[in-house]
């Protein structure tokens, strides 16, 4: 048994492919399959169900992956161990970032990043947060950017800065003619939310105290994926939504006349560059925290306001 076969059973479990995996491992599928069958008959097991399409793991197979992901991560550490004490920052991070705020905080530092740090692979990907912690917990991700608190002992957060709530409204709704909004003054028939799974939409139904009437007598429901999704909707049809601070950056003017602000106290949110606890990279982690917050307006990183929302996994 040896990490490489390791590292091969793994995609297959990624891929559900022997090919798709042979070529993400730059090996012939003959190769791959041949190291997979001898860690079989190592093990005495079969690892993959072979009758299936996509190929999926036995019962058994899902406990040896497991450990397969934590060794390759154990292993992964040796490596970091020694860049650690060499000053080198290098080597790939994998980062998880949530959807609610990759389009808005990604452009504003991946280039710098780059450019200071060309020895790094950087590989990014967006997910929920529910799945992100699942994810560094596992070893699949190295770090993650996100919205917290999130109340659990095995993820390390190093907030970065705090992002405020605004209310984006229709020109057609009536009585937002006022600068500054309460929740309670929020038609919830008229408010439209990111769909289930987003923490961003717990964090609105606890901030409008939605418990949300499913009871409701609307022609229309409609959950979006995404923020621009929502202010689309907005733009064009009717009601309001809630968007956060970034996404406010490059409205047109017509747009920004359609902002509302949150009666104070303004409630916001968190967002940290997360890791799991026995994470070694962390001069790796610090030198990307250091290029985010050189890019995030000083009024964001530097003032904790005093409503921050919680967020539920």
């Amino acid at each position: 048994m040896n990490l490489q076969q390791l590292e091969y059973i793994v995609a297959i479990d990624k891929h559900r492919h022997f090919v798709r995996a042979a070529k993400a491992c730059f090996v012939t599928q003959a190769t791959l399959s041949m190291m997979v069958q001898k860690l079989e008959d190592e093990l005495g097991t079969k690892i993959f169900d072979r009758s299936k399409q996509p190929v999926v793991p036995t019962e058994t197979g899902m406990k040896i992956l497991a450990q397969a992901r934590r060794t390759l991560a154990e292993a992964e550490k040796l490596k970091g161990i020694v860049e650690e004490e060499r000053g080198i920052i290098a080597g790939e991070l994998r980062l998880g970032i949530i959807p609610t705020l990759a389009p808005y905080l990604l452009p504003l530092f991946l280039k710098e990043f780059s450019e200071a740090y060309p020895q790094v692979k950087l590989v990014v990907n967006e997910y929920t947060t529910g799945n992100i912690t699942i994810m560094l917990k596992a070893g699949q991700l190295d770090a993650a950017i996100l919205a917290t608190p999130l109340y659990d002992v095995s993820i390390y957060e190093q907030p970065l800065f705090y992002e405020k709530y605004f209310l984006y409204v229709s020109a057609k709704e009536k009585g937002f003619d006022k600068q500054y909004v309460l929740p309670k003054n929020i038609d919830l028939s008229r408010l439209w939310l990111l769909e289930e799974g987003h923490c961003m939409r717990s964090q609105m139904m606890n901030l409008c105290e939605l418990k949300k009437q499913q009871e409701t007598k609307d022609t229309l429901q409609y959950e979006a994926g995404s923020i621009e999704t929502l202010k689309n909707i907005v733009d064009r049809n009717f009601g309001i939504t809630i968007i956060p601070e970034l996404a406010t950056t490059n409205l047109s003017a017509a747009q920004t006349k359609r902002l509302r602000y949150f009666k104070p106290p303004t409630p916001v949110r968190e967002i940290s560059i997360v890791t799991h606890r026995e994470y070694l990279k962390l001069r790796l982690v610090d030198a990307l925290k250091q290029t985010i917050l050189a890019a995030i307006p000083t009024e964001m990183k530097s003032n904790k306001r005093v409503e921050v929302l919680d967020v539920e996994v």
